[in-house]
């Protein structure tokens, strides 16, 4: 059985269709991503998915459980967790609260113990801080744990913001555009870091990029969306030559090569019209 079936999702925003009749089925630990142009629905899929917006029609089901109408604090706790296109961090706590906080959903304490300061409570706020600790390590975030979030450079505000994610023990992690405004170097080092945390936390990922070289380097399957639809599904050999994809997303024929963007770029797929 898949652990994430999507079935017939379709979202209208007034009288915008952002997404219509987008189906797909995720196994355990299968990596997929969704590409589109800004604009094709591929963020909204994961507010529907994770109960930020209520689908004008269609079913998603995880571990066959049925998450339309599920408030989005109860689907995290079934084990959907996501990250955001834009980073959304505790700007003025530090790095270790951040990632602490991410616990509190699951902690074994109640209100009366927190105010209390029971045995329990401070048990708990050990276990907690310790597994906030491992979480940095994992990141490469330990030397910045006393640190306010706002001051960490890009790349390791996008770290922190996975780790948050991890500590909600995850088992579907959804990455929105995680390499967004990092340098080549640091797409490299994140290519490696979803890879790693894949195999480490044994986790399904569902990936939102627009840097092909993340997409294809790491993706088994992708999706191609164009205002709201599907366009394409298959292997990124498959996505390559596509002639929808070519047409529709990329604008002709594919041409690859590195192309300088802000904050430096990587390599991108870039348009080659005839």
């Amino acid at each position: 059985m898949a652990l994430l079936r999507i079935e017939g999702l379709t979202h209208h925003f007034g009288g915008l269709r952002a997404v219509c009749d987008f189906n797909l089925e995720l196994s355990e630990g299968e990596l997929v991503g969704i590409i589109g142009p800004n604009g094709a629905g591929k963020t909204t899929v994961f507010n529907l998915v994770t109960g930020v917006y209520v689908p004008t029609e269609g079913r998603i089901t995880f571990d066959g459980r049925d998450l339309v109408g599920m408030p989005s604090h109860r689907i995290t706790s079934l084990g959907v967790v996501r990250t955001f296109q834009t980073i959304h961090l505790f700007r003025d706590l530090t790095v270790l609260d951040n990632v602490r906080i991410a616990h509190y959903s699951q902690c074994g304490y109640g209100v009366v113990g927190g105010i209390l300061h029971t045995q329990r409570f401070r048990a708990e706020e050990r276990r907690i801080s310790l597994r906030s600790m491992e979480l940095l390590g994992v990141m490469n975030l330990s030397g910045y744990a006393g640190t306010h979030a706002k001051a960490l450079p890009y790349g390791e505000q996008r770290r922190l913001e996975i780790a948050r994610a991890l500590a909600c023990n995850p088992r579907l992690l959804l990455l929105d555009e995680p390499a967004a405004g990092m340098n080549p170097g640091e797409v490299v080092r994140l290519m490696e870091l979803i890879q790693w945390i894949r195999r480490e936390f044994s986790l399904t990922i569902l990936l939102i990029e627009h840097q092909m070289r993340v997409v294809m380097g790491i993706c088994e399957r992708i999706k191609v969306l164009d205002f709201g639809e599907t366009i394409a599904h298959g292997s990124p050999a498959d996505i390559q030559r596509h002639p929808r994809v070519l047409q529709a997303y990329l604008g002709g024929s594919l041409q690859k090569e590195p192309a300088e963007g802000r904050g430096g770029g990587t390599a991108e797929w870039r348009h080659q019209r005839p």
